[in-house]
């Protein structure tokens, strides 16, 4: 008996010991996942802010060339867009003919619930809108824009719950599954969409002209307030325009500039039953709630709006412009004060003295914006006083965050709901969603190291005085951080993005061994090209802008002439013999234009090696 138990006491023993070890080797195996997912997260962040700041680098550059080059035609083919005279006529859009082939919906004005209805249908079986009626329908949304204020101001009393969302960023599937949750906008749902409709997402026209349809059905219920992606300039760098060109070959231009029109239109700022502030971005020291509501937001130029450094004098009208770059750009910080937003390049950040200046000043208790991704759809700080709430899942990569709306009644106490669109991720383990993620976070970061190569090479070439191609692990880290400036886990990253020496230094050669251009024209010198890299979406803005009916052409001259002011602003030597060499060389057939499409690929990173676990998850499907 005696044996038998302490035979049964040792075997009780080994097991609770390899209990402990499981949840020992778990704890750590689940540490170490958080850490990736945490600095996947982070370069994801990090990159979309460095493009944000890039945009305003150009739009620095548009107000360099009003500057120093007004005697140009370019400069007024690039920032005075002409006005179609087709365009003024009120009823233009009766001139499109609609075939009897057409399949899609037949809208009818004023819209009724069976036209949003077919919208939703169509939409759902990628089916696309006739320009014929997307130009009514932005007429339509443009008259009744014009009749509201700055500051909407609604109650609860005439609702049972308000409902807010988030950028939304052309997600299609996630706009239909916050109706098809919450329900469709009605009296008794009502909504506001707090800007960033577009841009980066596929389907942004689709997910727009839902939301401009039910704003006309329902203009009581249905509320929209303006991101900082409604915007001309934006557009060109973060996919709606060329979505909308794409789409719409024939009326391409008319339907952008009349969403330029709207956008401009579009409301700033929604309070709820006086307590409640809803924006974009968020607030500064200086905002002004009653100045906000005095501005003729439409005459607030694009180029404006974007650049993060004030006029020296403050004018009437660029104290307009800062409010409004403050409420659609800025975002929260912990620590009290304002500062400049040096993250992003515009707008400010604001710490919780100054919210709670803001919310005292106005009789408000607490501020809803949107503007940041957050992993679980929504943020709360300053003491729960500022709600940060994002309602695109899968922001940055599948699976990355979840999607949010927050719900308000009579009591004006905010209740979240969460959800994630998903179709490729419901057969992967979490790890495998990781791993996913961090690929494709890497491979971003990979392509911006590549683009600053020369650069990099340089500051790495201070610390190896003696050329043997190596430096220390710390001194990589700091040319790294220095050069990109993205506030990145260097070292953590290492073994992702460089090989080591025997002796534990980094070969810094090596981190660019598995990138190359698309299609390198060899004529293109090492300085000139790595430049084309760095610049290469800046570029073709520029282009797409100067190439006025959407052809893919642009005249060498042209092309001349905006390389050599970009480079002048950019404070780059380039030679003007290399810029000419580079023009005729990519005139293939020389008939004097430039397929500038077939230029830019050129200059577009490609990744030799491929992460070979990485999983192929574009072959799932699903939902989770």
């Amino acid at each position: 008996m005696g044996c038998g138990a302490s035979v049964a006491t040792e075997t009780q023993e080994k097991r609770v010991e390899t209990a402990v070890l499981i949840q020992r080797w778990y704890r750590r195996y689940m540490a170490r996942l958080e850490m990736r997912r945490r600095y996947t997260w982070n370069i994801f962040q990090s990159i979309e802010y460095a493009g944000e700041q890039d945009q305003l680098q150009l739009s620095s550059f548009f107000s360099f060339m009003l500057d120093n080059f007004t005697q140009l035609n370019l400069i007024s083919q690039l920032l005075d867009p002409v006005v179609d005279p087709w365009l003024d006529r009120e009823t233009c859009y009766n001139l499109i003919h609609v075939p009897e082939s057409y399949i899609g919906p037949r809208l009818s004005f004023p819209l009724s619930v069976s036209d949003t209805n077919a919208l939703l249908s169509a939409f759902k079986e990628q089916q696309t809108l006739h320009a014929r009626y997307v130009l009514q329908l932005l007429y339509e949304t443009k008259k009744l824009l014009k009749q509201m204020p700055n500051i909407v101001h609604l109650s609860t009393s005439y609702a049972k719950e308000i409902t807010i969302c988030g950028d939304l960023h052309g997600r299609l599937d996630d706009l239909l599954l916050i109706f098809y949750k919450n329900g469709l906008p009605s009296a008794e749902t009502q909504y506001v969409f707090n800007g960033d409709f577009v841009d980066r997402g596929k389907k942004s026209i689709e997910v727009v002209i839902l939301l401009f349809a039910y704003l006309l059905l329902y203009p009581d219920y249905m509320h929209l307030n303006r991101g900082n992606h409604e915007d001309h300039i934006m557009n060109l760098r973060y996919g709606f325009t060329k979505e909308v060109m794409l789409k719409y070959k024939t009326h391409g231009c008319e339907i952008l500039q009349l969403f330029q029109d709207v956008f401009s239109l579009l409301p700033l700022a929604t309070v709820i039953d006086g307590k409640i502030l809803i924006v974009h971005g968020g607030i500064s020291d200086q905002t002004d709630l009653d100045f906000l509501s005095s501005i003729e937001r439409h005459k607030v130029p694009f180029l404006d709006s974007l650049s993060s450094i004030p006029p020296p004098s403050p004018s009437q009208h660029e104290q307009e412009w800062k409010q409004i770059v403050d409420i659609l750009w800025s975002d929260p910080k912990t620590q009290d004060g304002c500062s400049p937003n040096t993250f992003r390049g515009g707008g400010c950040y604001f710490g919780p003295d100054v919210t709670q200046k803001l919310l005292l000043q106005h009789g408000l208790q607490l501020l809803i914006r949107s503007h940041e991704c957050k992993q679980e759809g929504y943020e709360l700080c300053h003491d729960g006083k500022v709600i940060t709430i994002f309602s695109a899942s899968n922001y940055y990569e599948e699976g990355s965050n979840r999607g949010a709306y927050v719900k308000l009644g009579r009591e004006l106490v905010p209740r979240f709901y969460q959800y994630q669109v998903s179709r490729t991720t419901r057969k992967l383990t979490l790890t495998q969603r990781v791993r996913a993620a961090e690929g494709s976070a890497l491979r971003a970061l990979k392509e911006k190291l590549f683009a600053h190569r020369a650069e990099l090479i340089a500051g790495f070439q201070q610390y190896d005085q003696n050329n043997t191609g190596c430096v220390s692990v710390s001194e990589w880290a700091l040319v790294l951080e220095a050069v990109l400036r993205l506030d990145l886990p260097w070292r953590t990253l290492r073994p992702h993005l460089t090989r080591l020496a025997r002796d534990g230094s980094v070969e810094y050669q090596s981190c660019f061994e598995d990138m190359g251009p698309g299609t390198p024209l060899p004529q293109v010198s090492p300085n000139l090209a790595e430049t084309l890299f760095r610049y290469r979406t800046d570029i073709e803005i520029i282009f797409n802008i100067m190439d006025k009916d959407h052809s893919g052409l642009i005249s060498i001259e042209e092309f001349r002439h905006t390389w050599r002011l970009f480079s002048a602003h950019l404070g780059v030597d380039i030679d003007d013999r290399a810029i000419d060499d580079l023009a005729r060389s990519i005139d293939f057939n020389k008939d004097g234009s430039i397929d500038f499409t077939e230029f830019l690929e050129a200059f577009r990173v490609v990744h030799k090696l491929e992460n070979k676990d990485q999983l192929p998850i574009g072959k799932m499907d699903g939902e989770k």
